[in-house]
């Protein structure tokens, strides 16, 4: 395992992006670069997708996105420099780095599924599968799942919610634990949570530039500039093999992964059945299983 940091500017700054690989990039089968969610969590709690590597001796990539977790963080930028298209520019740069852009796997997780579509469409030569996992096609029908969901909470929590949302005291902490409530259900449903998604979160907490910024307050009160990101009308565009992956309890819920196997033609699509959001953290061996034989037989 050997950590590092790719060097790259973006509107006239210079900003390092950090990176962990497990294997040999230049040996092997295809190696995967595994993007994290959030957006503005970090790569910790996606960790142990790192043992796929002891499968088949593939490399396997982690990296913090730029202003999140090891990476540069500019918590003087605003909206207009928080984009999706300012990662997809750094996910090429990355791969090109560390000279895997003529053949590699991308798996994304969450908001990082975002991010792997849009890097899809921009038809890499190189890529050769990609694993689309607890994510959607739309924001916009993220959120309204997500808040079809939060009907069933129990009513005190909801009106906390609704609250603290109507006064704009979203930080106060009431608030945050009734958040938890919805998370402890729909997000990960191990107690206690293992420490590789606390740390995840807690960076989130420590710099909340790029969450605040893209997303929001919490999944389902949505007010950030990716708030009406959408792809629905161009998953036809993807030809490569993808696989879905999600989990029964998923705040990613079914719905959202129809319109994706819909339109992205032969896809196919696994759930968890013991999972929510994270499934990889929640049933690790069956989903090591699950994506390793996927990525053996797209290579």
């Amino acid at each position: 395992m050997r950590d590092g940091r790719t060097t790259w500017r973006r509107d006239g700054v210079d900003v390092e992006t950090w990176w962990q690989v497990t294997g040999d990039v230049g040996a092997g089968p295809a190696p995967l670069v595994v993007l994290h969610g959030g957006p503005g969590a970090s790569h910790d709690y996606l960790a142990n997708l790192a043992a796929l590597s002891d499968i088949d001796g593939r490399a396997v990539v982690l990296y913090d996105q730029l202003g999140n977790g090891r990476s540069t963080h500019l918590p003087d930028r605003g909206a207009e420099f928080w984009t999706v298209e300012l990662f997809v520019q750094e996910l090429h740069t990355l791969v090109a780095d560390l000279g895997i852009a003529d053949r590699h796997h991308v798996l994304g997780q969450s908001w990082g599924g975002f991010l792997a579509q849009e890097y899809a469409l921009t038809q890499p030569s190189g890529l050769r599968s990609l694993v689309l996992a607890d994510t959607a096609a739309s924001f916009p029908d993220f959120v309204a799942e997500a808040n079809r969901l939060r009907l069933a909470l129990p009513p005190d929590v909801e009106a906390t919610l609704r609250k603290h949302e109507a006064a704009g005291t979203t930080d106060d902490p009431d608030y945050a634990a009734a958040c938890d409530v919805f998370y402890k259900r729909h997000v990960c449903r191990l107690d206690p949570w293992p420490q590789m998604l606390v740390d995840a979160f807690a960076w989130i907490d420590r710099d909340p530039t790029v969450y605040h910024t893209m997303n929001g307050p919490s999944e389902f009160h949505v007010i950030g500039s990716i708030k009406d990101w959408q792809a629905k009308d161009r998953l036809g565009d993807i030809g490569i093999p993808t696989l879905l992956v999600s989990g029964r309890y998923d705040e990613a819920t079914p719905a959202l992964q129809e319109t994706l196997r819909d339109g992205i033609r032969g896809s196919e699509w696994v759930v968890f059945e013991d999972s929510a959001h994270v499934p990889h953290v929640e049933e690790p061996e069956r989903y090591l299983e699950v994506v390793g034989g996927w990525l053996g037989r797209n290579d």
